[in-house]
């Protein structure tokens, strides 16, 4: 613990003391958050209960430095002195008693995070913000595992790939206080990225709001308003960056998948987010997207080629216009914006600049809404 943590994003300062920041968890998330804070000027200690996992990260953020200096945006020796900024945890109770700050970025199981929260409650000072990186699970409920001061546990989303992604989203737990919220958000900030405050609630803002541009477009495939390529070139003409299917593919179809899974069994398996069986079929089949070579599109070193979903069981309907197929995927996110609102985790203005930053939309749901009429 440094004495940094005695001005910790402090409001004359916010976020931009040098500290300490444990990260636990290695993998794709952890490392590029640990990317985050060694550019923004902390150090960071890197635990993975899997030692290897620990040498892949720093793989990953060796690599991330190196493209930065590729491009020209640091030199060399700061690329350097950035790498020396992460050190091996090789046990999570040298991090607890040593770090400013603690994100944990493990696997998305709840006992799992449970028990590392338990260590991090007991081995870390009062006053240490822990965060989790979860997307899916509940930041209440993890904050159980942590009695002893669980007010001072919130959630700190990061997008994937965290060094690129401007969004993180700061959700307060039932517990969480207003005092770590405001540290959290000044943290962020301190980072270079946009915090957005949201209260603890299945999928925060972006994945539970985002949900129905691939879902809608599914069913769209499957009641046959559209083909693939068709649904895809129309969204892309609307200003989003990638098709449905597109995304899909470049995520991952089971990662996709499983959010879907976890968020229709966090809404009561309400019928707005079933997923869909042409997902369930793919990853059944191993047809994961492009790091399998084929999803809702073939790839061939990493190119995309035909589409390899084309589905013959359905009952041939007249197929929409591209301004038809761009409102049947807005109206339900714009619809379930407001849902969010009505359940109070977050106001319209930080819903719209989520959706904008985090799932990379052209407009926020309120202000198409308000184009719509």
């Amino acid at each position: 613990m440094t004495d940094a943590a005695v001005s910790i994003l402090a409001p004359d300062m916010p976020g931009r003391t040098p500290l300490i920041i444990g990260v636990v968890g290695a993998g794709t998330m952890g490392a590029g958050i640990a990317q985050v804070c060694i550019q923004a000027g902390h150090e960071v200690l890197l635990y993975d209960i899997d030692e290897a996992a620990i040498g892949r990260g720093r793989a990953r953020i060796r690599d991330g430095l190196a493209r930065l200096t590729a491009k020209g945006t640091i030199g060399v020796e700061r690329a350097a002195a950035m790498e020396a900024g992460v050190r091996d945890a090789h046990a999570l109770a040298a991090l607890a008693e040593e770090a400013d700050l603690v994100i944990e970025a493990a696997l998305e199981q709840l006992e799992l995070k449970s028990t590392i929260f338990q260590a991090l409650d007991a081995g870390t000072q009062p006053d240490v913000l822990l965060a989790t990186n979860t997307s899916a699970l509940s930041v209440t409920t993890i904050a159980d595992a942590a009695p002893r001061h669980p007010e001072r546990v919130l959630g700190l989303h990061f997008f994937n790939p965290a060094p690129l992604m401007p969004l993180v989203e700061v959700a307060s737990g039932e517990r969480t206080s207003a005092a770590a919220i405001a540290r959290g958000v000044a943290f962020v900030e301190g980072l270079g990225k946009t915090a957005v405050v949201c209260r603890d609630a299945p999928g925060f803002i972006v994945n539970r709001v985002n949900r129905p541009f691939t879902l809608e477009a599914l069913r769209m495939l499957e009641d046959g308003s559209g083909s693939v390529e068709a649904i895809d070139r129309a969204i892309r003409s609307a200003g989003y960056p990638m098709g449905p299917f597109e995304l899909m593919d470049l995520v991952g179809v089971d990662v996709n998948l499983a959010v879907a899974r976890s968020l229709y069994a966090a809404f009561d398996e309400a019928e707005r987010f079933r997923p869909s069986a042409i997902q369930e079929d793919l990853v059944n089949g191993e047809r994961f997207g492009r790091k399998s070579g084929e999803g809702f599109y073939r790839y061939d070193g990493g190119q995309r080629g035909a589409v390899a979903v084309e589905l013959e069981r359905v009952v041939a309907v007249e197929p929409l216009s591209d301004e038809e197929i761009v409102r049947r995927v807005e109206l339900p996110i714009i619809n379930e914006a407001y849902h969010a609102v009505g359940e109070q985790v977050a106001q319209p203005p930080d819903i719209d600049r989520a959706m904008k930053l985090g799932a990379n939309h052209p407009h926020g749901p309120f202000e198409r809404a308000g184009q719509l009429g």
